[in-house]
């Protein structure tokens, strides 16, 4: 059980390809996460960054900070209609330090635990365990 994770709060879990959103259904202190949507970059090559790319950044790495900046603006938007008043981010290192530099702070003030790891190739049962556990471990 976990007061951390609201009823409804938004989670997503991400990498440098591909994020999933999931909702929690838990009531009551409890997380039962759901897949609502899968969300993969697009139009990569439009909207990179502006100018030079720096030398030592390579496309794919560039590709990643782009899709964290589309990620970035998802969320803002779902903000901004309603859609979530708690967020849980989870990412790899590198995702959610770009995820943390994009989004807006009206998101950000959302946000009630941050995971450093990547979980996009796991079940919405590991998902959950692992969110519980980084839940508690924050008590």
């Amino acid at each position: 059980m976990s007061h951390t994770i609201p009823t409804n709060a938004l989670l997503l879990v991400a990498d440098g390809h591909k994020a999933i959103l999931l909702r929690n259904h838990g009531a009551s202190g409890d997380v039962s996460l759901r897949e609502e949507q899968r969300l993969e970059p697009k139009d990569l090559a439009n909207e990179g960054p502006s100018g030079s790319r720096p030398e030592e950044q390579t496309p794919r790495q560039t590709d990643e900070a782009t899709f964290a900046k589309q990620l970035a603006k998802t969320l803002f938007m779902m903000s901004q209609s309603g859609s979530f008043e708690a967020l849980v981010l989870i990412a790899d290192p590198q995702t959610l330090g770009q995820l943390r530099d994009a989004i807006h702070k009206t998101v950000s003030g959302r946000v009630v635990l941050t995971m450093a790891k990547d979980l996009t190739n796991h079940s919405v049962e590991d998902i959950t365990q692992a969110v519980v556990k980084a839940a508690l471990n924050r008590h």
